[in-house]
């Protein structure tokens, strides 16, 4: 009974070591979402608690049970769908929902001219608001299509820029305002125009 007993916890213990020796090696390399690095809770250093069991591959993160069940997480083109113009229609009230918000947020954008764009530039940013809905930070920068030239980025990240201050403040109703408040919003920008003709070229 003892010798099993004791088989038994050295079973434990090396499966434990594999799946944290496992865990490190997922860390390396993984995206994890707004730059948390999870952990066991017996590592010794600052990091987001893993809710993961030592018998687990990996570590995992909670997802945040925010008052809106959906991530703020958005598309927007250039030239968007004739079924999807409706999304791209700013609200004539108080925004009151994440439909609104986003339809909002589509509508403020207004793409770089023709002759200083780049046919299929993509550019993600993050930012958040604040219940008065104004942007906490300016948006940051979270991806770019591969090989584009500094100043086609910097023309993008300016027509960003511009397009979300021109539809500043949102006029967010209380309960949108208290959901949506300090929660990273991420927009993925697509420039999806012909703009070899549009140009003239």
């Amino acid at each position: 009974m003892t010798r099993n007993l004791t088989l038994l916890l050295i079973v434990g213990v090396l499966v434990a070591f594999a799946g944290q020796a496992e865990a490190r090696r997922l860390r390396a390399g993984d995206a994890v979402p707004f730059s948390h690095r999870p952990c066991s809770v017996l590592d010794g250093e600052p990091c987001t608690p893993s809710t993961c069991s030592v018998f687990d591959h990996g570590p995992c993160i909670p997802e945040i049970d925010y008052p809106i069940g959906q991530n703020l997480q958005v598309t927007v083109l250039s030239v968007p769908p004739e079924d999807q113009q409706d999304r791209y229609r700013k609200p004539d009230h108080d925004l009151d929902t994440l439909g609104d918000l986003l339809a909002t947020l589509r509508s403020c954008w207004s793409p770089p001219a023709a002759e200083s764009a780049r046919a299929g530039m993509q550019m993600s940013v993050m930012f958040s608001f604040n219940t008065a809905g104004t942007p906490i930070a300016p948006p940051r920068v979270t991806f770019v299509s591969k090989d584009a030239p500094q100043d086609t980025r910097d023309t993008y990240l300016k027509a960003i820029n511009a397009s979300l201050h021109s539809c500043l403040p949102l006029k967010l109703t209380k309960g949108l305002g208290g959901a949506v408040a300090g929660r990273p919003i991420m927009i993925r920008y697509v420039d999806n125009r012909e703009l070899e003709k549009q140009s003239g070229k």
